[in-house]
């Protein structure tokens, strides 16, 4: 069974400095049907202006994995940690029993255009951490590239929940299939581009739920990225 999220039925704000998508309920924006799947809690996609950003601020207990598109993103954190996160590297911060951070946009003229995606941890109360990898496109060029997962697997960031992480940047015509054991369910979010799901077209920022399924098929219509989520 496929499940569709248009990226048009998304929560939208548009702040000034931050112009945000929400795929599930967050912030401001709440639809009760909409309040995440399976392990994945929060889908926003943002755009922050030059010079602006999110000031040091709190979270607990929550996988948070940061991607990139274009741009570039300043974080620091309560742990001394201060990258700067560009495209093509993600960053995993387990929030735990608490951590605070900042995210800014260091530029003085170009936007940030990036992901943040929460995921519950497999337990609440664990040490917070952070990890920032990046992953050339050459390892992820028509094939899905494995980029977290619970054991770090394949050089892989390291979450602390039951999910496995994969990115992939398409060409068109391009065809990658992940096999999903009994049980599993997956996410697929369009970054960029268009992909046939299984015969179901996606376009940028569309999403979508998997379950019941053994194979996911995707299938590039035009160049494109995407982020696929396999969840227990």
């Amino acid at each position: 069974m496929i499940t569709i999220r248009r990226s048009q039925d998304r929560g939208h704000f548009n702040h000034g400095w931050l112009d945000t998508y929400h795929t599930f309920s967050f912030a401001d924006y709440y639809e009760e049907a909409q309040m995440g799947f399976r392990a994945l809690r929060v889908m926003n996609e943002d755009r922050v202006a030059p010079g602006m950003g999110f000031g040091m601020h709190g979270h607990r207990d929550m996988e948070i994995v940061t991607y990139v598109l274009s741009g570039a993103l300043q974080h620091k954190d309560s742990l001394g940690h201060g990258e700067v996160l560009r495209p093509g590297e993600l960053q995993r911060m387990s929030a735990g029993r608490g951590i605070r951070h900042s995210e800014f946009n260091p530029s003085a003229t170009e936007p940030v255009h990036l992901y943040q995606i929460w995921l519950l941890p497999r337990e609440t109360g664990l040490s917070p951490s952070y990890e920032q990898k990046a992953f050339a496109e050459s390892q992820r060029h028509n094939r899905l590239r494995l980029v977290a997962s619970p054991t770090g697997d394949d050089g892989s960031l390291t979450i602390e929940q039951d999910a496995r992480l994969y990115l992939a940047t398409l060409d068109a015509g391009a065809l990658v299939t992940h096999a999903l054991t009994a049980g599993r369910h997956a996410w697929l979010q369009v970054l960029r581009g268009s992909v046939d799901l299984s015969g179901t077209p996606l376009a940028t920022s569309d999403g979508a739920a998997i379950s019941d399924e053994t194979q996911v098929a995707i299938t590039a219509t035009s160049p494109a990225e995407v982020l696929l989520f396999d969840l227990a």
